[in-house]
């Protein structure tokens, strides 16, 4: 394989995924306000790139990510907006040119391995980026598939490294599954036909056969066909096939590799206890230690020739996994963690060996070995290891949870072309194809993200976005895969399946973020590229030190213990220097605390993208908020409510104006029926039912005009009563004043062409959002307002919420301006916004922060996504960010001060003045040590809790939802 640089430094742009341009005829539009309004609602729909309104023609122009947002989404947007729309075409703009795969890397020891791994595959032709993750022994590969044709290639640079690689995930335009097959296959021709058949089905891209895992990967259409087409085909074939499952795959390997390390360590120690006992123990025990000093050849004894067979099988056979280590490394120019010890451990046996020998062949010279230190230290190195494994297998802990939400069956309905269900199966949920109707009964979960065709309940959407109470679901809602249906029977249509879906996006969003470094890592990355090196001179020094500090008698006789002589003594101090420095520990200090802390705000509804977006939040201290959908709940609401009759109830008031307004498709006409509902339930009233409307007439930028129960009802604004001859009292002026006064909109409503009362509507603060602001302030954290509203509403919201700074009427270019206004001041900007209309200042934020609620997130504009719409998460945030880069600062002192510290008392910095000397093998079990404790001090983090502060946030008010 050779391996050259991409001269291509564009690749990058390849990464974004295909857009598609869908053209709409749409009808009803009347003016330019109509084509704004439609514009309007478009953009706020997540992965919408453009959208061009033409009024003149009837036709709307839409850029969008089809990952984030299909055409019938848009349609159905563009009809809430009031007007009919229909698809005409569409066309792809560009395919996606960078495909993504994840492989788990068998051997990964150290950051010199993940560097020199990340290094020569970056090299490749065709590969654009190549992340390791060493916590997980993971890389994430992004490459070009018209360069690459197959990620065989990928695996066989891995391997041509001097690694093992099983491919665990590949996804691009296309999809993957994986097949296990069951049954007895006859010959390779069976393999053949069934390859022949699937490759037979529409959609079906790649199928791939490994027979000694009796595996099949099938890449396809998922728009054409699915994994229950793959194993209705298998099984016509004469054998069964089931869904290989990746988590079990990743989880066998884990526990493989924890299995594996716990052998070693249990047979090390069935040879290095006799040993151990042998050298230490049994020299105080006469009768013992006299059968073990007999002579055998001149001055060998019976002890050293035991202690030689029994450390030999621990040096080379259980230890033999040092060595390949050691080869691989130094075969491709680069040392690591194998290289120190697979030295220190030689130079202890060889010279026991040689001592050992020298002894057979001399009649005067009595042996002094170490195999006891060879031993102990290979069983000292391998109960660390195991130890390492089983700490770093619970950092992955917020996945396997977020993975195990996906329920194991579901139940497919079989519906007939009038809608009716024939026929129920329950199947494996992996085997749910798009378009398929499922059943969901109370106290199970929703087996994939879709859309409600029937029935109505409540979900449990807390294990997804954290958002603690049910969530009302009717025809037409959209549903999370992984949720908890609570009391009422769904049937839901599969939009959204498999790596689709919103928990996969999750995942897959909390892996990557797992994978991506933190700037702090690039100080480990560096120390790392001369620690071993530095080390070996060390070791070497210390070693010539004492030894010519023997031969030249710079210290007492009396200074060195029976029965060594000067060279001994300084050849332990120099394999103690070489087994206790630790450049693992240093490695392990940020990627596994970024791990466990980036799973735990993935728990939290916060999903941060990464070590980058994490390190720089910590350090915000200004916030510029976006208003609409960020501070305020983004719709119109009710909030107040003036009767000028005392003749008329509230309940007959909002029945009449909810009677008028239920034919609008105006959306202060919605907020105003919304309003009527609420005051129907507060009359524990249920399916509130309106008196009928005749002769109803919308009149544009004015409000609309009913006859209800053989009155006439008016409701709108001024213009509309002035123009019908309404009369309006000096105290409804007064009214208007003050509401307009508080950046609200006043509704006049008119019965028998008399004001009866006015409606008070606006844009309100979301729950809590007065108390955030307020608690960030607390935190010397600078908040500021930039909206494109008018200034009147803008200060009126900044009033209420506690913001001095406001910037009003700016453009999202603006919006941007500001920003880096900002952080040429000197400040790290954190923008907080909806990710779509606030990209451009998402972008030149140091962080950007979305806020979204579930399947409607903008990952790709944001550092960071918010699952809830409250501002509450944008503290948890920062506090978990801080609280990370405390622990990582943690780590990385002590990471470095094992390090400072024990290597001078592993050089016998102390022996001369205390006599205190580290033997080998207590330098190996400190050495494994410390990696062990930095992994257990990151897993900490997983008792993280929000502050308390949080927890006593009042929420004031009560929003419609």
């Amino acid at each position: 394989m050779h391996y050259q640089l991409s001269d291509d430094d564009d690749e990058e742009k390849c990464m974004q995924g295909a857009e598609v341009k869908a053209l709409f005829s749409v009808t009803g539009m009347t003016c330019s306000a109509c084509a704004a309004s439609v514009e309007k609602a478009v953009k706020h729909l997540p992965g919408i790139k453009d959208a061009v309104v033409d009024a003149l023609n009837h036709r709307a122009q839409v850029v969008f990510c089809p990952a984030f947002v299909n055409e019938e989404t848009i349609r159905e947007t563009i009809e809430d907006a009031g007007f009919d729309a229909r698809l005409i075409s569409e066309e792809t703009i560009n395919e996606r040119s960078t495909q993504v795969c994840r492989i788990s890397i068998q051997g990964l020891s150290c950051i010199s391995c993940s560097m020199t791994l990340e290094y020569y595959l970056s090299s490749v032709h065709g590969v654009t980026k190549a992340l390791v993750s060493l916590s997980n022994e993971q890389i994430e590969v992004h490459f070009d598939p018209r360069l690459i044709s197959t990620v065989d290639q990928i695996l066989e640079a891995v391997r041509d490294v001097g690694f093992e690689g099983t491919l665990i995930t590949y996804g691009g335009a296309t999809r993957s599954v994986q097949l296990q097959l069951e049954g007895v296959l006859e010959n390779e021709n069976s393999t053949k036909i069934i390859e022949n058949s699937l490759r037979s089905l529409p959609g079906v891209r790649e199928v791939n056969f490994e027979p000694g895992r009796r595996k099949m990967s099938v890449t396809y259409e998922p728009d054409l066909k699915g994994p229950r087409d793959f194993i209705k085909t298998v099984e016509s074939n004469g054998l069964k096939a089931s869904i290989f499952s990746e988590k079990r795959g990743s989880e066998t390997h884990r526990e493989d590799e924890i299995k594996q390390y716990y052998r070693s360590f249990i047979w090390s120690l069935v040879f290095t206890i006799p040993v151990f006992l042998s050298s230490m123990v049994f020299m105080y025990i006469p009768s013992i230690n006299r059968g073990m000093e007999i002579k055998v050849v001149n001055m060998v004894t019976i002890g050293a020739i035991l202690r030689w067979i029994l450390c030999t099988p621990v040096q080379f056979v259980i230890g033999r996994r040092f060595y390949t280590g050691a080869h691989k490394a130094l075969r491709r120019g680069s040392a690591n963690m194998d290289v120190l010890i697979a030295l220190g451990t030689n130079a202890a046996y060889f010279y026991s060996v040689y001592s050992v020998l020298r002894a057979a062949f001399s009649p005067r010279f009595e042996s002094t070995d170490f195999f006891e230190t060879s031993a102990m230290l290979v069983s000292f190195i391998l109960l660390g290891k195991y130890l390492e494994v089983l700490a770093k297998g619970k950092t992955c802990e917020a996945i396997e949870k977020l993975m195990d939400l996906s329920p194991e069956r579901a139940t497919l309905l079989t519906v007939d072309t009038e809608g009716n269900v024939s026929n129920e199966e329950e199947i494996d949920s992996r085997l749910i194809q798009k378009n398929d109707v499922v059943k969901v009964v109370p106290g199970t979960k929703v087996p994939c993200d879709g859309v409600v065709v029937w029935g109505q309940s409540h979900v449990n959407e807390s294990m997804v976005t954290g958002e603690s109470r049910p969530v009302g679901k009717r025809k037409g809602d959209l549903v999370i895969g992984g949720t908890m249906n609570t009391n009422g029977v769904l049937h839901v249509k599969a939009t959204r399946v498999g790596s689709e879906s919103a928990l996969s996006q999750i995942v897959r969003l909390v892996e990557s973020a797992q994978m991506a470094k933190a700037p702090v890592q690039k100080f480990a990355d560096r120390i790392s590229m001369f620690f071993v090196p530095l080390v070996v001179f060390l070791s070497i020094s210390t070693w010539f030190a004492w030894f010519c500090a023997g031969k030249l008698n710079g210290y007492p006789k009396s200074w060195i213990p029976p029965p060594m002589d000067g060279f001994e003594l300084a050849l332990q101090f120099g394999i103690s220097v070489m087994v206790i420095a630790c450049p693992c520990a240093l490695g392990l200090a940020t990627p596994t605390a970024v791990m466990v802390s980036t799973g735990v705000g993935a728990s939290q509804g916060v999903l941060i993208k990464g070590g980058h977006a994490l390190e720089t939040t910590h350090k915000v201290n200004c916030i510029v908020f976006d208003k609409t959908g960020t501070l305020t709940i983004g719709r119109p609401v009710v909030v107040a409510t003036k009767l000028l009759k005392d003749n008329m109830s509230l309940h007959e008031f909002t029945s009449l104006v909810a009677a008028a307004e239920v034919n609008s498709e105006h959306p202060l006409g919605k907020a105003v029926v919304e309003y009527a509902k609420m005051c129907r339930e507060n009359d524990d009233e249920t399916g509130p039912t309106w008196p009928e409307a005749r002769d109803f007439e919308s009149i544009t930028g004015h409000g609309v005009k009913a006859v209800v129960r053989n009155r006439e009802v008016l409701v709108g604004n001024k213009s509309l009563m002035l123009n019908h001859n309404v009369v309006i009292r000096t105290c409804a002026e007064e009214i208007m004043t003050e509401i307009e006064g508080l950046a609200q909109t006043g509704i006049l409503v008119s019965i028998d062409r008399e004001i009866y009362g006015i409606l008070a509507v606006s844009d309100p603060l979301k729950p809590g959002a007065r108390e955030a602001v307020s608690i960030l302030r607390s935190m010397k954290i600078k908040c500021i307002i930039v909206t494109g509203d008018n200034k009147g509403t803008a200060k009126a919201i900044a009033k209420e919420v506690g913001i001095d700074s406001v910037v009003a009427e700016a453009k999202p270019e603006h919006k941007a301006q500001k920003v880096k206004e900002l952080q040429a001041n000197g400040n790290i900007v954190a923008m907080v916004g909806d990710g779509i209309n606030d990209s451009p200042a998402l972008v030149a934020a140091d962080v950007g922060v979305a806020i979204g609620a579930g399947t409607d997130i903008a990952i790709e504009a944001a550092d960071i996504v918010l699952m809830k719409s409250n501002l509450e998460d944008v503290i948890t945030a920062i506090d978990l960010s801080r609280k990370t880069f405390f622990r990582i600062r943690l780590n990385y002192i002590w990471a470095l001060g094992f390090n400072v510290i024990g290597i001078p008392l592993a050089a016998g910095a102390i022996f001369p003045a205390t006599g205190f000397r580290l033997p080998p093998w207590v330098a190996g079990g400190a050495m494994a040590a410390s990696s062990v404790s930095v992994v257990c001090s990151s897993l900490l983090l997983k008792n993280y809790k929000r502050p308390k502060v949080l927890d006593s946030l009042q929420v004031r008010g009560k929003i419609i939802g």
